[in-house]
């Protein structure tokens, strides 16, 4: 198959699923709307597979597959092009073979919704602006792509639409992605301002001839971030990804595993040459990263929503991905990536099969005892569990310790509140765990007595992901695994422009041991303090907030941040912007009503030299031809 038509067929193949299916919901079957949706997207997810093995047979140079000319203003020329190299090979594999599952388990999750057909042609068209900013060969058609994943995230968390709160929380994720965008709009001017274009080999070709530091560079890469900090969640444009989980629980898996939330990360890795270039940028991505970790996962230790610990824990997990890109750890931020996507999928997909049998309850304080009724849910979330929280010989605990053994590398108290953020992420993943699936069952009599495994669609997408989270950290053993040496030509402009910060790991091996073992024993010591919480004390967290302590009370209200938020940027905006409209209307309705009031007022007075009187008609009309014969006669014009 000729590789444009092969490049073009893996986004275009989501996008005809979303045409057929957008287009026809109200009248195609629940199966064929499922079949269609998820269809396309495992034919992507095999292509990809394909272009992989296309890409791996031949040599290691990307490949620019140019499909049409786009944009030419002056020396300006933009391709509309899809650039395919390791980087891009990667993400496509993870965002169609994640998103075939997550297909998949929404036939199941969603068959007795009214709106199903239209909620996979959502499905659809998400994955198709993903592909879009993964497979795009410059800033302009990932910036399409951007927007678009936020625009379906919008539709997507708002999808039940007649309730007032979910649709507040697709707005909030909307406007503040927005925020971020403008950062990454501005940064894509400078670039063509910068560099006359926005294709990234030309970019970075240039980019390798000016020098550590530079001013310019600074400002690129900062504004870019800006965009990466609303797109991913980082302190402080975070507060819009735990609200999200207003959205059906497989919008929450397919937002918060492989897609959106890592397109801030595909696109520092994407850049990795003005990154590198920019060390201050670094620096202050890697205090917003650890700040971000550690303040999401002290939020997930008192959250009682199942989904919003979830999330949470996503905000936090992508906090590390950042960090371990601040010490030029690239490899190492995707690899966590990767891992990520298989351990959080199927952490969030175990939640709505939990909430699925529970008859859609998400507080885990009325849970409880689930092990026994939901044999495969709570296996496969166990081992989604231990994945997460970094235990070995699971793939999180791999990518996780490679991106704290370059952090001990390049700052030693980033490392330190790095293991610090891992204990907190085990104690309050393990939390959940045994508060959902351990000790007696706290529900009512009516959800115990229909309390079920889920079906096959949906526990068949579990399995594979609890196997992808259990081995997936084979993809890149310690001391030269298949991902760092797949994607070392990805990093040769960040060796040649600054080989001291992105040099080789000076650890030794003994060091190294002693940084893994550090690492899993504090999260085995969070997993022991939760299980003699929650399992032998049977503790269950209070629902009444007179019982809890001023921190505890802090932290379960998640440090107020959103009340902060309303109080010192929305409520005063708001205000403006109300007194700016009552400013306007008064103005603008005054002038137009007083051109009405003007011409009332006129054509009733003109009105009167209507009379009816033929002898005034013809007084009249003498006299106005006799002051145009004046008026010609005195005033050439």
């Amino acid at each position: 198959m000729k590789l444009e038509l092969l490049c073009a067929l893996i986004p275009l193949l989501p996008l005809i699923g979303f045409l057929i299916n957008g287009l026809g919901f109200r009248r195609l079957p629940t199966g064929l709307a499922g079949v269609v949706a998820t269809g396309a997207v495992v034919v992507s997810f095999l292509l990809s597979i394909s272009l992989f093995g296309t890409f791996q047979s031949g040599n290691s140079q990307p490949i620019i597959a140019n499909l049409f000319d786009w944009i030419s203003v002056g020396d300006l020329h933009i391709n509309f092009s899809f650039q395919i190299d390791q980087l891009s090979l990667l993400m496509l594999l993870v965002v169609t073979g994640v998103g075939s599952l997550i297909h998949l388990y929404s036939i199941g999750y969603m068959s007795h919704d009214e709106g199903f057909g239209k909620f996979m042609a959502f499905l659809n068209l998400f994955i198709f602006f993903m592909l879009l900013l993964v497979m795009g060969s410059n800033y302009v058609i990932m910036f399409i792509g951007w927007e678009g994943v936020g625009l379906c995230s919008y539709l997507l968390i708002g999808f039940w639409n007649k309730n007032t709160s979910y649709n507040n929380a697709a707005r909030k994720a909307f406007v503040m992605n927005r925020i971020g965008d403008l950062g990454f709009l501005l940064g894509i001017f400078m670039l063509i301002n910068t560099f006359g274009t926005v294709e990234y080999l030309d970019v970075f070709k240039q980019a390798t001839s000016l020098e550590v530091g530079d001013k310019t560079i600074l400002a690129i890469t900062l504004l870019l971030f800006v965009g990466a900090m609303g797109k991913s969640a980082q302190i402080p444009l975070y507060t819009w990804l735990p609200d999200a989980m207003a959205g059906p629980t497989p919008v929450s898996a397919l937002i918060h595993a492989a897609t959106m939330v890592t397109a801030g990360i595909y696109m520092v890795v994407r850049s990795n040459v003005l990154y590198t270039l920019s060390p201050l940028t670094l620096e202050i991505i890697g205090i917003i990263a650890i700040a971000t970790a550690l303040l999401a996962a002290s939020i997930g230790l008192l959250q009682n929503d199942i989904k919003k610990v979830l999330a949470y824990s996503t905000v936090s997990q992508l906090g590390y991905m950042f960090l371990g890109l601040s010490a030029t750890a690239y490899t190492a931020g995707m690899f966590h990536v990767m891992t990520h996507a298989f351990f959080k999928a199927l952490l969030f997909l175990g939640a709505g099969s939990v909430i699925h049998a529970m008859s859609d309850e998400q507080d885990i304080r009325k849970m409880g005892g689930l092990r026994k009724a939901l044999p495969i849910t709570f296996v496969t979330f166990l081992i989604g569990t231990i994945a997460i929280s970094g235990l070995p010989p699971f793939a999180g605990f791999f990518s996780k310790d490679e991106i704290l053994a370059h952090v001990f590398e390049h700052n030693k108290l980033l490392w330190a509140l790095g293991v610090l953020g891992s204990g907190l992420t085990s104690f309050y993943m393990f939390r959940l765990l045994f508060l959902t699936f351990f000790g007696d069952f706290r529900g009512t009599e009516q959800q115990k007595h229909h309390l079920h495994e889920s079906p096959l669609s949906m526990t068949l997408p579990l399995m594979v992901l609890a196997v992808l989270s259990a081995l997936g950290g084979g993809l890149n053993l310690p001391s030269g695994g298949w991902l760092s040496n797949f994607m070392a030509p990805l990093f040769e402009g960040s060796r040649q422009v600054n080989p001291e910060a992105f040099g080789e790991s000076h650890l030794s091996h003994s060091t190294e041991y002693v940084l893994m073992a550090v690492s899993a024993g504090v999260a085995l010591v969070s997993m022991i303090i939760a299980y003699a919480m929650y399992v032998r004390r049977q503790a269950v967290p209070v629902s009444d907030a007179t019982d809890r302590s001023l921190p505890e009370q802090v932290i379960y209200n998640k440090y107020y941040v959103d009340e902060l938020y309303e109080s010192i940027i929305v409520r005063p905006i708001r205000g403006l912007g109300d007194a700016l409209y009552s400013f306007g209307e008064g103005l603008v309705d005054g002038i137009v009503n007083g051109v009405a009031w003007l011409v009332r007022q006129s054509s009733a007075q003109l009105r009167l030299l209507q009379n009816g009187s033929i002898g005034f008609y013809v007084l009249a009309m003498v006299v106005s031809i006799v002051l145009i014969f004046a008026l010609r006669f005195f005033v050439r014009f």
